[in-house]
């Protein structure tokens, strides 16, 4: 039987027509800031593929911060986040009705781009407060993932050329939980954004650490 798979990602995981109505996109058929313009050549739709996955959802937000802080240090703790997405998934019972057994955490890069404070880092105990900053949002995201979904595999990829703060925390954070991090060393991009080069790159990589 297929695995019932979630995404939660940024621009690197949208694509036009295939994340919640609302989200931001990056991707779609038209684009020209990379080569990317099919849904095929996405690093997700090539690991669904491949490996035979059901994508229930990819709730991916272009921009988005894993914590409350986002650009121009606007306050994303009831809109883009990663945490409030997770939570607002809960709150409207879509576990329930979905048993997901695989989950896709692609996260960071605008944490890292968009100056956000990093604070220190938190591996528990986190006050809403502390969510405004990128370590204790990091570890309270990927921990309230695990609680969520205690059964699933969840794998957690880090981008290349991040901030060394975000890069060790998403690392280390993963294994706290006991979610599986997936460190990248090469993706192909170009404006930062993986190309169909850098797309296979992620996938190959991916599915290479499922296996």
């Amino acid at each position: 039987m297929a695995k019932q798979t979630l995404i939660f990602g940024d621009s690197y995981s949208t694509f036009e027509g295939y994340i919640p109505q609302g989200y931001a996109i990056y991707y779609h058929a038209g684009h020209s800031d990379t080569d990317v313009t099919r849904v095929e050549e996405t690093w997700w739709h090539q690991v669904s593929e491949r490996a035979g996955l059901n994508l229930v959802q990819n709730n991916s937000w272009s921009g988005s911060t894993i914590g409350y802080t986002g650009y121009g240090n606007t306050d994303c703790s009831h809109s883009s986040s990663f945490i409030y997405r997770l939570r607002k998934l809960r709150e409207e019972g879509f576990f329930a009705r979905n048993p997901i057994d695989t989950v896709f955490v692609f996260g960071g890069t605008n944490d890292s781009w968009s100056d956000a404070p990093l604070g220190e880092s938190m591996p528990e105990g986190q006050k809403e407060a502390d969510l405004f900053s990128v370590l204790p949002a990091i570890s309270y995201f990927l921990s309230d993932l695990k609680k969520t979904l205690p059964e699933a595999d969840i794998y957690c990829l880090v981008n290349t050329e991040l901030k060394p703060e975000i890069t060790s925390e998403l690392q280390s954070a993963a294994l706290r939980a006991g979610i599986c991090p997936i460190v990248f060393s090469q993706i192909d991009k170009l404006c930062g954004h993986p190309t169909i080069q850098g797309m296979k790159d992620i996938a190959d990589r991916v599915l290479a650490e499922m296996k």
